[in-house]
């Protein structure tokens, strides 16, 4: 199983720190989650097996702008099952990405390649599949909607697929590519656990030709969707109020972090929820960190960085500036 942020409890075993004595920035998420009420699941929604509701696919259309939508269990359910839909096939996974994607699609009897964004336009040709994070999981980096939609069609010609991961994309002042998804062969991600800050709800949603979501649906099989993950979902995706006011807080508190962090002398790039930057001395400034019990994610080879997301109140900030005055003063 691939390494991912958020697993505090290894965090706190490797510095024997106690669990809540951690500022967990490691991962994207939201730390201003939207405000589930504690009676917001039915009883039935509890009771009965998880049915799909309609409702929740059309909501999820309106608000990604998509003509046909399909819930899964988070876009990882998505990211495991798409590589066994097709032969096996030629692939591309631009790097670094998302880790996933590549550690999928690298089975299942496809031919892997992972080529860097600035190489990815000599590779449509050579290719039957490209994968790609936009915005980027870690750097931020992104690809003009344009652009990807040239390559969509490339592919198409020859019954290939662009699959996009936009699970950063809510910030974004581009609309969602899953617009331009009844296109043959345009297959696009998106996640509710980054933007609304609901990770646990393990709930995604796949934009793409209703006959690839068929197939898809009955590769992932019943119930994938649980039923009150179904009914907070449908709240959220329909509070239009809530959206527009945390786009610009998240806006807001990004720009504060990168000017914190260049305060500090790194120049970061990111999106409105993470910040990210080459460091040298990566894995030094990951245990500086950690000794601080702020756990930030250490990327160690394809990007050899460390990303930060934002911290979630007062206190925090303060923690993760003192931490980084701290590690100035022992590196200068």
């Amino acid at each position: 199983m691939l390494e991912h942020g958020g697993n505090l409890r290894d965090a706190a075993l490797a510095f024997e720190r106690p669990l809540d004595d951690w500022l967990d920035l490691s991962t994207g998420i939201n730390p201003h989650w939207y405000p589930v009420p504690p009676s917001s699941a039915s009883a039935n929604a509890w009771h009965r097996l998880p049915e799909a509701d309609p409702a929740l696919a059309l909501a999820a259309c309106r608000y990604y702008g998509a003509p046909a939508m399909l819930p899964v269990a988070g876009t990882q359910a998505a990211i495991q099952a798409l590589p066994r839909l097709r032969a096996p096939s030629r692939v591309v996974v631009a790097a670094p990405s998302y880790a996933e994607h590549a550690h999928h699609w690298g089975q299942h009897g496809h031919s892997l390649r992972q080529v860097a964004y600035a190489d990815l336009a000599q590779a449509i040709d050579s290719c039957d599949v490209l994968v790609i994070c936009n915005p980027n999981n870690p750097t931020g980096e992104r690809i003009a909607h344009d652009v990807l939609l040239d390559w969509a069609d490339r592919l198409a010609a020859r019954g290939g697929w662009l699959v996009v991961d936009e699970a950063f994309g809510d910030t974004e002042d581009a609309a969602s590519l899953g617009a331009h998804s009844a296109r043959p062969g345009l297959v696009v991600l998106r996640s509710v656990g980054k933007f609304f800050g609901l990770a646990g709800l393990r709930l995604g949603f796949v934009a793409a030709q209703p006959p690839l979501l068929s197939a898809l649906a009955d590769l992932l099989g019943p119930w994938t969707v649980s039923g009150p993950a179904q009914q907070v979902a449908l709240a959220a995706l329909s509070d239009t109020a809530w959206q527009a006011a945390m786009r610009a807080r998240l806006r807001q508190e990004s720009a504060w972090l990168r000017q914190l962090l260049a305060a500090h002398g790194i120049a970061s790039a990111g999106t409105a929820l993470f910040q990210w930057w080459p460091e040298p001395r990566a894995e030094q400034f990951w245990r500086h960190m950690a000794q601080h019990g702020i756990w930030v994610r250490l990327f160690r080879h394809a990007a050899h960085g460390i990303r930060l997301g934002l911290p979630p109140d007062e206190p925090a900030w303060l923690r993760l500036q003192q931490a980084l005055t701290a590690w100035n003063k022992e590196n200068t």
